[in-house]
């Protein structure tokens, strides 16, 4: 991928081009998601998208790796405390559902069975947790599985769910009663 501006100038546009993409790839996924639209939207041409990207694939690599960081600075994985992990990332789905609409997209366009993605960081997470197996605080099993497991409690009410999608202007007392169930559920779905 090329690389990103480094001016100012340079900056804020690559900005405006990656909120728009990650907009137009959530809301049309990624084989209905059109360049001429984000432009527009980004108040920037195709030159300079494809200047800053490479390519449409190029420009959805670098809105997962975005959306992939802000959700990563936003909720801090604990091994130690899986249910607190699950109630932020629910937390988190109610600010951001277009990162779970465009998660989504990708399970169907793009990988439709295994990880959907292999890296350092989910190794890292799956490490911790076999750590915490280890020591008995956690129950046995393949780690993959158990966070798996997690993350899709933890999205039953995201944008994505197949049975009720959330939203924040919903009462307070809602969102609590889901993480509270959030939490109970996945504190006994976790013990040894």
């Amino acid at each position: 991928m090329p690389e990103l501006p480094t001016t100012t100038r340079g900056a804020a546009t690559s900005r405006r081009i990656l909120d728009a993409a990650a907009e137009e790839f959530a809301e049309f996924g990624i084989a209905g998601a059109r360049i001429d639209r984000i432009t527009a939207a980004a108040r920037t041409n195709k030159a300079q998208l494809y200047g800053y990207f490479g390519s449409k694939e190029g420009l959805l690599d670098a809105v997962v790796d975005d959306l992939r960081t802000q959700g990563a600075h936003a909720v801090t994985f604990d091994a130690g405390d899986l249910p607190g992990w699950a109630v932020a990332m629910y937390d988190e789905s109610l600010r951001r559902p277009l990162f779970a609409r465009l998660m989504g997209w990708m399970r169907l366009e793009q990988r439709r069975v295994g990880l959907l993605f292999d890296d350092v960081d989910l190794a890292d997470k799956f490490a911790a947790v076999a750590r915490e197996q280890a020591a008995g605080r956690l129950r046995a099993g393949d780690p993959a599985d158990l966070l798996t497991l997690i993350v899709a409690m933890a999205d039953a009410w995201s944008a994505t769910s197949r049975a009720y999608a959330a939203s924040p202007d919903e009462p307070a007392a809602d969102h609590d009663r889901r993480r509270t169930l959030l939490r109970e559920t996945v504190q006994r779905a976790i013990a040894p």
